[in-house]
């Protein structure tokens, strides 16, 4: 009861957050200035509010999000999720159903990145730092992986233009790839980095849908055409085969390396099961 208590008590704050946040950042739709403020206001809020609630839960010190070498943990995530998207784009582009018909707004991409940095620190909070934090404690990395990326694709049938398909798909490519990042490197400022990298240049530089919220203007004016079964669709590229190729191979890094550095956390048996194995032996 004390382990789902925490695990209530830091979700909740977390959502709240971000539940004030997305309310702020609909109040200055459509100016980009305000809503880079408003959303990065949200990304730092729910850091000190994850950490004091840690903190209050479970009486230690929130290492997973300390200030000591977030800024290059965050870099790296960056590069990894803005080079995953370029990837897909390029193979998209390449097969000739991603055109560039010229620039775009650079308000717009402004405005993307305090609306993405508020979704992906509030969500890898969330989903990373609470839910598959606290269920790998008790069952295991491979278990907590399965389940809380059930839970992330299931988030998304929340949006707009979401399908079946595009849930598998965040599953898929999002939900094991950001644990795994946590699990390599126990912390969150890589997944939310990488987060936080691939939908920005979803929507601030390319001018796709993300995750089936609706067209976007980036950096780049731009058209995706061609069957729905390979560009995404309504859902966006996310739902694409690139995607969840390059979401797989990059999640088999960061599981090679949790499984190097010893990360891997194993499920965790009950005082009976343990006895009983004990006593057969």
């Amino acid at each position: 009861m004390r382990v789902l208590g925490q695990l209530l008590a830091q979700f909740a704050a977390v959502a709240a957050v971000a539940f004030v946040g997305s309310t702020g950042a609909a109040a200055v739709e459509g100016n980009g200035p305000l809503t880079m403020v408003v959303g990065v206001a949200t990304a730092v809020l729910a850091v000190v509010v994850y950490r004091w609630v840690v903190r209050w839960t479970e009486r230690r010190a929130p290492e997973e999000v300390a200030g000591k070498g977030a800024v290059p943990a965050f870099g790296r995530g960056l590069v990894i999720g803005v080079a995953m998207f370029s990837a897909v784009i390029g193979n998209i582009a390449f097969n000739g159903a991603y055109h560039v018909e010229g620039l775009g707004s650079v308000e717009g991409a402004i405005g993307f990145v305090g609306f993405m940095a508020a979704a992906a620190t509030t969500e890898e909070l969330m989903f990373r730092g609470v839910l598959f934090r606290i269920i790998e404690q008790r069952l295991g990395t491979w278990i907590a992986m399965t389940l809380t990326g059930v839970l992330f694709g299931a988030f998304h049938l929340a949006n707009p233009h979401a399908s079946l398909w595009g849930a598998v798909a965040i599953m898929i490519e999002a939900g094991g790839m950001l644990a795994a990042a946590y699990a390599a490197t126990r912390n969150l400022w890589v997944p939310i980095g990488l987060h936080f990298g691939w939908n920005f240049a979803a929507a601030g530089i390319f001018s796709t849908e993300v995750s089936g919220n609706g067209a976007t203007e980036g950096l780049l004016r731009s058209e995706i055409s061609g069957p729905a079964f390979y560009t995404g669709g309504a859902f966006g590229p996310e739902a694409s085969p690139p995607a969840i190729t390059f979401g797989v191979l990059v999640t088999i890094v960061f599981l090679w390396l949790a499984r190097r550095r010893g990360n891997i956390v194993p499920r965790r048996r009950s005082a009976r099961a343990a006895a009983t194995a004990t006593l057969s032996q």
